[in-house]
């Protein structure tokens, strides 16, 4: 089991590696966007590396199933699939902003085991497996000691997101009590949390492909990855990540009235 994880992770971090690749090559290019169904937008790298991941799986992992933003999903045989988000941040992207990453996750009847995020433009590769530990360029990921919430750095994506989910109320109450509060969102401000540089991260909306790698990233690392509620899982509603120490006093703040 352990060699297999190991060689998952290996394959994913090569398989993140040459997605971002493809996306650089129009980053910062003003680069046409389109806009999806939900009017979210969508871009030629969105969809070239998400082909190349898919690509990559096919010829792999055959037998397994994929769930991709982009194209959908394809079943598999084996009982694991996996997560992709070819760009998570694609506002970002389309900013010419670099704190936009690649998501790649292998999940099964036990949850995802393996997930690898890669940063193109910062040049940044995390990585961990079940029992692997966390990687950060090569060294080991530490979540950071901070055991106060007024000591602590939180990070989110869209303040307007809080608002339109109904949550501006819960939000104001948390950042009142903190020391920073920096808009370092998607992906990034999870992997932030994960390497110690910064102590909890919120997201109000979020999909299973914007998930994947961050739960096991985050347990590896020593800290927690969960939805509103608290539930170590990819398939929540919302998510938010913290260095473990602050887990209940964040988990309290989201939901006063339980």
């Amino acid at each position: 089991m352990a060699e297999d994880i190991r060689s998952c992770m290996e394959f994913a971090v090569d398989a993140a590696w040459q997605a971002g690749k493809i996306t650089l090559s129009h980053f910062q290019s003003g680069v046409e966007v389109d806009a999806k169904a939900d009017q979210s937008p969508v871009t030629i790298a969105d969809r070239e590396a998400e082909i190349k991941l898919r690509e990559l799986i096919r010829r792999y992992y055959p037998n397994d199933g994929i769930e991709g933003e982009e194209f959908g999903r394809e079943e598999g045989t084996s009982g694991y699939s996996w997560l992709l988000d070819p760009i998570d941040g694609t506002k970002s992207f389309v900013q010419g902003v670099p704190l936009y990453g690649v998501l790649l996750a292998r999940e099964g009847e036990g949850g995802v085991d393996v997930g690898c995020v890669y940063l193109p433009a910062l040049d940044e590769m995390v990585w961990a497996g079940r029992g692997e530990g966390c990687w950060w360029n090569g060294r080991r990921a530490r979540v950071s000691e901070t055991e106060k919430i007024e000591d602590a750095c939180i990070c989110f994506t869209s303040w307007m997101n809080f608002g339109t989910c109904k949550r501006d109320a819960v939000w104001d109450r948390l950042t009142e009590s903190v020391r920073l509060v920096r808009g370092w969102g998607d992906c990034y401000g999870h992997i932030l949390v994960a390497t110690g540089r910064a102590d909890a991260s919120f997201d109000p909306a979020m999909n299973p492909w914007d998930c994947g790698p961050l739960l096991p990233i985050l347990e590896e690392a020593g800290g927690t990855f969960t939805d509103w509620d608290g539930r170590a899982t990819v398939r929540g509603e919302d998510a938010f990540s913290t260095n473990g120490h602050l887990f209940q006093t964040v988990l309290g703040a989201l939901n006063p009235s339980h």
